[in-house]
């Protein structure tokens, strides 16, 4: 972990995100992404995302695998952002759980978000405030 994460996004897992295998399934960690992102986005701009002009659709999503996870387990997810675009946003995102009170990095990601009109789906300008609570992300 070279750069910080400037947001910590609690993430508990759940009963249901275990597999017959007895850890969090695959897919889930990319729940967990897509979760704590929007999420961060509600609280950081005080608005219900869903309901500006503009959409955040994924368009890319990929993970790394460090760790095995299961339920019951408290994590967190690392959120920053690694590009600001004119219409997407890309953000480097990490799963940590606590061992000993020291975080443990178990996966890592990618996801972009490519703004598109709410009606036309066609892309569009990341809405502002958008922009602002994000740019507070943003890594060099």
């Amino acid at each position: 972990m070279t750069k910080p994460y400037p947001v910590l996004w609690p993430m508990p897992t759940r009963w249901a995100d275990n597999d017959h295998y007895g850890h969090v399934n695959n897919v889930t960690y990319y729940s967990y992404f897509d979760t704590a992102v929007n999420a961060w986005l509600m609280d950081a701009t005080g608005v219900d995302t869903r309901e500006l002009p503009a959409l955040g659709v994924v368009a890319q999503t990929s993970c790394q695998f460090l760790g095995s996870i299961s339920f019951p387990e408290m994590l967190h997810v690392g959120l920053r952002v690694s590009r600001l675009g004119r219409s997407s946003i890309t953000y480097d995102l990490a799963i940590f759980r606590a061992v000993d009170e020291e975080p443990e990095l178990v996966a890592t990601g990618v996801f972009v978000h490519v703004y598109v009109d709410a009606d036309t789906r066609k892309s569009i300008e990341i809405p502002e405030i958008i922009r602002t609570a994000a740019s507070t992300l943003v890594i060099d």
